[in-house]
């Protein structure tokens, strides 16, 4: 007898990933195996992202064209959970009545018995995702995720040491801790622990190689978080820092706590602390009433920094924001574009140039697995790495010598494996 088939549809953040990763292991407990595509499932989840106009219209779309399947096979059932799945579900089902389940982000679903103690997958992947905290208390005005996963509610450490032990034990090497504001972990939680508190207690597990985390806020960055990068081997050299705007009036408008100043001065800290440290970072372009010589600051600001990854947006209003509501969207379309484009093209520039620089030296990679016949990894510093090997490389730490840079990835041979 088949088993029912489930298919997942996910987009938008890792802690999205992280979430669906975790539902498909539900599902299969309850007895269904992973579909090909949605026409082959009897139950479709959709994990839903708004953080952009763009996103948000791609999971409407999704939603009508399963309601299409739907009509044709009325035994299909379809879940919807994420950001799109407000506080109040009722709207959500009036706006989409052909939804058989619908659950907030970060929530379980609750029409079938969840196993107790349910956390993680059978064969975890080699860097597996864990989410340390759900929320976020900043209020960001042009932000919807604090009206979407409500206020920042960590884990104790007790509870994540226990999951990533037993995800180093099942095959993984390396976690990414997630958060909306990973930085302000444990303020909440009796003890008062704090990322650096939580970054030394992973530290200690036996078989973890690596631990990455993100997303960081540039104003809950302590000293104390700096000096734990630092000293801690197994903390890879990689900080997600989004900036969102150079400019000290954009900013204040953003409600992001910091100028300019203040944040160059936080990266300073920070590349003092850590010279190879590598930074990425988001930023918005065409925010309301952002001018020319606005969105010069912010521009400077990207060639003074030298990133090695800038997620860039154009600007969209997001339902329920205080920049929806209270700011005139006037920056024309026409105008976030290009200065999409500009920053684009200096991205390409920077870290084009700066990958070029590693050209016949040595890296330590860790191989997450095979992508189109050749082995797949990341650098300390998070760059992605591809390499052709014979052997078994998957969940290996080997040193590599890049023979080829671009903006986007770098080609190495394997020199030997450091550990297996």
């Amino acid at each position: 007898m088949l088993m029912p088939g489930y298919y997942l549809w996910t987009i938008g953040c890792q802690m999205n990933q992280a979430e669906s990763d975790r539902l498909g292991r539900l599902f299969e407990l309850w007895g269904y195996s992973l579909a090909d595509k949605a026409e082959d499932a009897e139950l479709v989840l959709v994990n839903s992202c708004v953080v952009r106009e763009h996103a948000e219209n791609k999971v409407v779309n999704r939603l009508h064209l399963l309601r299409s399947l739907k009509n044709k096979n009325p035994k299909l059932k379809i879940a919807l959970t994420g950001c799109l799945v407000g506080q109040d579900i009722s709207l959500i089902k009036k706006k989409f009545p052909f939804v058989d389940y619908i659950f907030g982000p970060g929530s379980m679903p609750d029409w079938r018995e969840i196993p107790e103690g349910f956390i993680l997958p059978l064969r975890p992947p080699v860097s597996a995702n864990v989410t340390i905290m759900q929320g976020c208390n900043n209020f960001c005005t042009y932000c919807v995720v604090p009206y979407r996963r409500g206020r920042e509610k960590s884990r104790s450490i007790a509870e994540i040491g226990c999951e990533v032990a037993e995800l180093v034990r099942r095959g993984s090497r390396e976690v990414v801790l997630l958060g909306q504001n990973v930085d302000s972990y444990g303020h909440d939680l009796p003890e008062k622990p704090c990322l650096a508190d939580l970054l030394s207690a992973l530290h200690d597990i036996t078989g973890l190689l690596r631990i990455r985390f993100l997303t960081s806020h540039p104003k809950d960055i302590s000293q104390k978080l700096i000096d734990a990068m630092a000293h801690l081997p197994k903390v890879c050299r990689s900080l997600s820092l989004p900036v969102q705007s150079g400019d000290d009036t954009i900013l204040a408008s953003m409600r992001r706590g910091y100028t300019n100043q203040q944040y160059r001065e936080l990266v300073e800290r920070i590349k003092t602390a850590m010279p190879d440290i590598s930074l990425q970072t988001d930023l918005i372009v065409g925010f309301p009433s952002e001018n020319e010589e606005q969105f010069n600051q912010s521009y400077k600001l990207m060639a003074d920094i030298g990133y090695d990854a800038i997620h860039v947006a154009a600007y969209s209003p997001r339902p329920q924001t205080v920049a929806a509501r209270d700011m005139a969207d006037d920056v024309p379309v026409i105008e976030k574009k290009r200065r999409l484009k500009l920053i684009e093209d200096l991205q390409k520039e920077t870290v084009g140039k700066a990958n070029a620089a590693l050209m016949d030296t040595f890296a330590e990679v860790l191989v997450e697995g095979l992508q189109k016949n050749k082995w797949q990894g990341r650098t300390l510093g998070g760059k992605l790495v591809f390499l052709e090997s014979d052997l078994p490389l998957e969940g290996c730490l080997v040193k590599v010598k890049i023979f080829k840079t671009s903006p986007w990835s770098l080609q190495a041979k394997l020199v030997n494996i450091l550990e297996s």
